[in-house]
């Protein structure tokens, strides 16, 4: 297509219009503010991934110290479990061995204190906790008399009473005297045994003609 310029001038040339230097400054400090917030975010990001990596760490870390804190807690309860078995099992033992000693003790507190006493032997002897009742035979009454004072001198025993005190005529050609008697162990049965306790037992005899009985 041909173009006639009827005018006969020449086309002004168009003309390019200059940006304003402030303008361009703005736009530059906005581009880099742009480039500095994408740094900050990405290092914040950075950041914050390493510490949640660390967190997910410890968070594992920790799970397994709890698994293995119930695994000890598990066996540190059945240690306790078989511990208490165990103690139930010595009490008991103890309970037995202190009963048994009990006894032996107190039949070595009876038996210290008729050797005392001449022509005199127990039959029977019961015990309910820290009573005792006592059955035997004498050659004579004074004999019974004589175990009385004994067992009050001992220091083993106290409320030491006489039920009792007869003569058996089963044997009339013999004299003997039965006699029932109570008493409680003292407090101090468990100390040290009194001088007299330890001191040596007189001899034993029997009254003549009597059937043969033991001491206990």
């Amino acid at each position: 297509m041909i173009r006639i310029n009827l005018l006969g001038q020449a086309r002004p040339k168009a003309t390019k219009q200059a940006v304003p230097l402030e303008a361009t400054v703005q736009i530059l400090f906005l581009v880099v503010a742009l480039a500095l917030a994408a740094v900050v975010i990405g290092v914040t990001y950075y950041q914050q991934n390493r510490e949640l990596e660390n967190v997910n760490k410890k968070i594992l870390a920790l799970k397994a110290e709890k698994q293995s804190l119930q695994q000890i807690k598990q066996d540190v309860d059945r240690f306790q479990s078989e511990k208490s078995v165990l103690q139930q099992r010595i009490d008991v033992i103890e309970t037995l061995q202190k009963n048994r000693s009990g006894a032996q003790q107190l039949l070595e507190m009876v038996a210290n204190t008729v050797v005392r006493v001449d022509a005199l032997w127990l039959t029977s002897l019961n015990r309910d906790g820290s009573s005792l009742t006592l059955e035997g035979e004498a050659g004579s009454i004074d004999a019974v008399a004589n175990f009385l004072t004994e067992m009050k001198r001992s220091g083993y025993f106290d409320q030491v009473e006489l039920k009792d005190a007869k003569e058996n005529d089963v044997i009339p050609s013999v004299q003997i005297y039965t006699f029932s008697m109570t008493a409680s162990t003292a407090g101090s049965s468990g100390g040290a045994a009194s001088p007299q306790a330890t001191s040596k037992p007189a001899a034993t005899t029997h009254p003549s003609g009597a059937p043969g009985r033991g001491r206990i």
